[in-house]
């Protein structure tokens, strides 16, 4: 992903020379924002940052649900045990998380998952992976079988200027448009009830936060253009800001009809779960469901830094910088969710792009480079993926290298010992 946050800095710096922007409609004004639906569907969505009771709402509905679909209506059923399933962003990347989940079933253990979250290139993945392994295929063509082309077309200087992006994604909306069919969806509105979540997060410019999508409401709804606001949402939290153009979405608030300007999930987290303090929320209010839960998360990226020799130059520097940025936030998101996890009780599972995975990326979705990865990935989890049960620098490996100097003769200035 070398070339991204060089792409980034341009978009930002055209930002700043572009004398105009593109017409929309207004924005959801402040104060009305938390008030805004879309389709007339209360449940469509949710912001984690700000109320969390209509998460709260649906999360107990979705446990009703499950608790209907099981046979296990009566109050104090044991419930049994659930897995949650984390996909984070990463572009090309993603071949890794398809190829895992691939091998996953080819070894036999992947289990169903009760909640699937994706950001990003993840969002795209988690559809097929709420469905399940009789979507692997659909997994292995998208993620082995396009490039370039399949997902942008670059625009000239000059239409870059007075646009939105610099490049088109339209050809990313057909490959969308070709997989996410009404099928798809009755299938998704299916297991959803069943008390089955899917979530996918896009980023709200306008509101400058991260905005959750309840996908399975959205798939069961019914109401018209419910399919066009599914693959909407997806290719939203595909946009890479500046990059890729962003999607309006329209929604009413207090009668009035507004537009809402929606890019990449990634902008503001690279991968999440629920919200953090969900589970303390719930205890609140005296709801304490005991069952044993797992939780996997897949990060479509290396966990260690690649290195690259930057030139001396003033985008070279800031896409570096902004290339850091995002990997820092990517790693930051792990040891969050990591913390959650453990305070909820929550197994934690584990798995990214290990250093020892080497193949050259010549551009961004370079098919030679996604099916290698792909194949990578897939052998590992054939065999029976080693998932990691703690975030980079946790792991006890790491502790175990650091020397013991405890008993050692260490020959320096007292002074630096703290003695005078």
């Amino acid at each position: 992903m070398k070339t991204l946050p060089f792409l980034l800095c341009v978009a930002v710096l055209l930002g700043m020379f572009q004398g105009c922007s593109l017409k929309r409609l207004p924005a959801v004004p402040e104060d009305s924002a938390s008030f805004a639906t879309v389709s007339g569907l209360p449940n469509a969505r949710f912001f984690p940052l700000g109320d969390l009771s209509p998460f709260l709402t649906e999360a107990l509905a979705a446990l009703e649900r499950e608790r209907v679909y099981l046979g296990t209506s009566g109050q104090g059923t044991e419930m049994p045990p659930v897995n949650f399933l984390a996909i984070s962003g990463g572009g090309d990347n993603g071949a890794f998380g398809a190829g895992l989940l691939m091998g996953w079933t080819q070894c036999g253990t992947r289990p169903q998952f009760k909640l699937v979250t994706g950001v990003s290139t993840g969002s795209l993945i988690a559809p097929f992976a709420f469905l399940g392994p009789d979507y692997d295929q659909v997994l292995k063509d998208v993620y082995t079988g396009i490039g370039p082309k399949d997902i942008f077309v670059k625009k000239n200087f000059l239409s870059a200027l007075i646009s939105d992006s610099l490049s088109d994604s339209t050809p990313l909306r057909h490959l969308i448009e070709r997989y996410v069919t009404p099928d798809l969806l009755a299938k998704i509105a299916t297991e959803y009830e069943k008390g089955r979540l899917l979530l996918v997060a896009t980023t709200d410019l306008d509101s400058h936060q991260p905005v959750v999508w309840n996908m399975g409401a959205i798939a069961s709804s019914k109401v018209s253009g419910s399919l066009e606001l599914f693959q909407s949402i997806l290719l939203a939290s595909a946009s890479i800001p500046g990059v890729f153009p962003p999607v309006m979405i329209k929604v009413e608030s207090k009668g009035r009809r507004f537009e809402e300007m929606h890019v990449d999930g990634g902008a503001t987290a690279q991968v999440f779960v629920y919200p953090p303090s969900l589970f303390e929320l719930a205890a609140s209010k005296g709801i304490d469901i005991k069952r044993k839960r797992n939780l996997y998360v897949i990060r479509n990226d290396r966990i260690d830094s690649e290195w690259s020799s930057v030139k001396r130059r003033t985008l070279s520097i800031a896409g570096r910088s902004i290339s850091s940025l995002i990997h820092s936030q990517g790693v930051g998101d792990l040891f969050r969710i990591y913390t959650v996890a453990k305070k909820d009780g929550l197994d934690f599972n584990l798995a990214y792009i290990d250093p020892n995975f080497k193949m050259a990326h010549k551009e961004e979705f370079d098919n030679a480079y996604m099916r290698a990865l792909f194949e990578y990935a897939y052998k590992l989890a054939g065999n029976g993926y080693p998932w990691k049960k703690t975030p980079p620098l946790l792991e006890s490996s790491n502790v175990s290298e650091i020397p013991d100097i405890s008993d050692q003769q260490v020959n320096r200035p007292a002074a630096t010992m703290g003695h005078q």
